[in-house]
């Protein structure tokens, strides 16, 4: 199975980001790609909550995803978009940070709504209030499709082991990990901590990112890592996408899955204990 990475440096505008993915997911297709991934909040990227508002839409009336379903069904391929940032009917005015899988029909395969918010102090100078725009999803989701099931995730909870062991656990083959990580974390952490989910879990992790100087209207531009990679169940980088957008093809032999589990059968080994 053929796997195509698509690596964006979006923008606070969603109109303007739409023409730039769909030609990419395009490419992809063309490199023989039958599932194509996007990255974390394909559609719009800022911190900006006023200017969120404005050009974000509900799910219903999303123009970003109802192309990209429209594009799916045309090409007849599945496709995971990372996620998008989409307006709630939340009292308090948050937004649903939220990955779709669109299976070759355009339908909703599956909706999962990102779980760990990236609540953070990176340094004196840089902090990040995920929380106070976005509310938190409640839900592990595990995908069913014809090459193995998907166990869906986005960016900030990589940093949360128990969350893929359940999905493996539960029969994820594939995890997906859409992010626009932060530049100084991704450069110490983020091929680190996708190996290890892929090694602990004997899972492929497949895990398209933002990348460089996202434009902004308001603001100072937020700059994300890149290097979307592929990894294998055995923990090796099959492919990495390197610092500019565009697209990472991969092909993914799924019966490694079943070898890498076979050797280190962890995922059976789990054992009570107390304390601390």
């Amino acid at each position: 199975m053929r796997a195509g990475l698509i690596q964006l440096s979006v923008s606070d505008d969603p109109a303007a980001n739409l023409p730039v993915t769909l030609d990419l997911i395009r490419k992809a297709h063309a490199g023989g790609a039958g599932f194509i991934l996007t990255p974390e909040v394909t559609n719009c990227l800022s911190s900006d909550r006023v200017h969120q508002h404005a050009v974000l839409r509900h799910e219903s009336d999303d123009p970003t995803l109802a192309a990209l379903r429209a594009e799916a069904a045309r090409l007849g391929i599945w496709l995971l978009i990372g996620s998008l940032g989409l307006l709630t009917g939340d009292a308090d005015g948050r937004f649903a940070n939220r990955s779709f899988l669109i299976g070759p029909d355009g339908g909703i395969a599956a909706r999962y709504d990102k779980i760990h918010m990236f609540d953070v102090n990176v340094s004196e100078t840089e902090q990040y209030r995920e929380s106070s725009g976005y509310r938190p999803g409640d839900r592990a989701v595990l995908a069913q499709t014809p090459f193995g099931a998907i166990g869906l995730s986005v960016c900030y909870d990589v940093r949360f082991p128990q969350l893929y062991r359940r999905l493996a656990q539960a029969g994820a083959t594939i995890l997906t990990v859409p992010a626009a990580f932060n530049d100084t974390t991704g450069a110490a952490h983020w091929e680190s901590l996708l190996r290890a989910r892929a090694i602990e879990n004997g899972c492929f992790v497949l895990a398209p990112a933002q990348c460089g100087s996202h434009a902004s209207h308001n603001g100072r531009p937020r700059r994300t890592h890149g290097h979307s990679l592929a990894v294998a169940p055995w923990g090796e980088v099959l492919a990495d996408g390197g610092s500019d957008p565009g697209v990472t093809l991969v092909d993914l032999d799924l019966d490694a899955v079943r070898k890498a589990r076979a050797r280190v059968p962890s995922l059976t080994h789990d054992r009570p204990f107390e304390g601390p």
